[in-house]
């Protein structure tokens, strides 16, 4: 009973009041440079950076002495579903998509954000202050609802925007759901568009007999013509990423490719059209006939041909629910070993997602005024290895205790003495 007391009170316990910390002697990757500052210090106080420099900590501040250690801006995940599985064992713990109903571009996944589920306090703890969630595969429609992007404060209201952004199906997956073939699964999506628009004009319940939309769906797909929100379209093959280039032009909306195994071939029309890449650095075999151009340098060639990119690790699909922060950098980790440089392939776990996605809340970068989201790293962060030292979001420190720590603590084999 006591342990059940002490879990449920590391749960609820409200967020500490805010301080003026200071973390001395510390490698500051800044982002706003190609190189980190050494043997700097970093003041934080009312959940802002107050300076970053040579510049001595404040009187009465608290001191968190880094002896080296590395602080970076804190990870934000472009495309992740922590809050929306807990265990993808359990059915009632699964509402990342619909599997039956009426429910297409409509469904709306912040309804859904548990802020209480350990995915969310395991990502946090790892470093991780913000998410795009995405739905998952719809059963019936290539327009499988709509994104929401959370910050990973302390408290039960962690949704920052709901409905930021509709996600859609292409390649092999959207295929079986539009019929049996690709070119369907671009037909469908231009007749959303143009449904919408006409839907615009002359709003009502019902439609004409062969409407493929219902009402809610079409209400859905208006911000995207609005370029209010993006369209994130989950594409492996270059075919199916030229296409969404060619959709985004023809329609002028704003697109982001998830997936983009093969967006390398397309990196020059990529970066024309200005449209990012969500991607995964892990990809490089071709694990079906949508990625059989997969290489480990797509990252770099992307980079350099100027497309904006950030990462998804997904461990066939399993880090999109777990161990979100781990296996960014583990991601960033690879995408440099293939070419990227490091300071990109940080900005891609820390600033990619703020500019793929268009949040101008500020973040991803440590300078004067901005939100002191930030991680004190024992190691390099993108080292497996490494772990947070101390994690910072908004000012406040979070708990790296988990229910993972307190189980193992409960259950790790005593030492027995000789």
């Amino acid at each position: 009973m006591k342990y059940i007391l002490a879990v449920f009170a590391l749960f609820m316990a409200a967020p500490a009041m805010a301080e003026t910390v200071a973390i001395t002697g510390a490698r500051i990757w800044t982002n706003s440079s190609e190189a980190p500052l050494e043997n700097a210090t970093i003041v934080i106080a009312n959940g802002r950076v107050v300076s970053v420099g040579d510049a001595p900590a404040p009187a009465g501040a608290r001191i968190i002495p880094a002896n080296g250690g590395v602080v970076t801006p804190a990870l934000s995940a472009a495309a992740t579903r922590i809050g929306l599985v807990e265990m993808l064992s359990a059915k009632d713990t699964d509402d990342r998509a619909v599997a039956s109903g009426p429910l297409g571009a409509a469904f709306d996944v912040s309804r859904a954000v548990d802020a209480n589920s350990l995915t969310v306090q395991e990502a946090r703890a790892q470093g991780v202050a913000r998410a795009m969630l995405l739905p998952g595969e719809a059963a019936h429609s290539i327009l499988s609802g709509q994104g929401a992007l959370v910050r990973l404060v302390s408290g039960p209201d962690i949704v920052s925007k709901p409905r930021a952004t509709l996600f859609a199906v292409a390649g092999r997956g959207g295929a079986e759901v539009a019929g049996g073939s690709r070119g369907a699964v671009w037909t469908l999506l231009r007749n959303a568009m143009d449904e919408a628009r006409t839907y615009r004009t002359r709003k009502r319940a019902t439609g004409p007999r062969d409407q493929l939309l219902n009402h809610m769906d079409a209400e859905a797909v208006l911000p995207v013509l609005d370029r209010r929100i993006p369209l994130a379209v989950s594409a492996q093959r270059e075919a199916d990423i030229r296409q969404a280039i060619a959709l985004a032009q023809d329609y002028n909306v704003r697109v982001v490719i998830i997936g983009g195994a093969e967006a390398w071939r397309a990196a020059p029309e990529l970066a024309v059209a200005g449209i990012p890449v969500v991607l995964d650095p892990l990809d490089e075999l071709p694990v079906n006939f949508d990625m059989i151009g997969a290489r480990r340098d797509n990252a770099a060639l992307l980079a350099r041909a100027g497309v904006p990119i950030a990462f998804s690790v997904s461990g066939q699909g399993i880090y999109l629910s777990y161990n979100v922060g781990p296996a960014l950098r583990e991601g960033a980790g690879i995408a440099v070993a293939n070419g990227l440089p490091y300071a990109q392939a940080l900005r891609a776990i820390t600033l990619g997602h703020l500019r793929v996605w268009g949040e101008n809340t500020g973040g991803g970068r440590l300078a004067a005024g901005e939100v002191a989201d930030l991680v004190l790293w024992d190691g390099d962060p993108l080292e497996p290895a490494s772990a947070p030292q101390a994690v910072f979001i908004e000012g406040r420190e979070v708990s790296r205790t988990t229910r993972q720590i307190l189980l193992r603590d409960r259950y790790a084999p005593q030492k027995v003495l000789p």
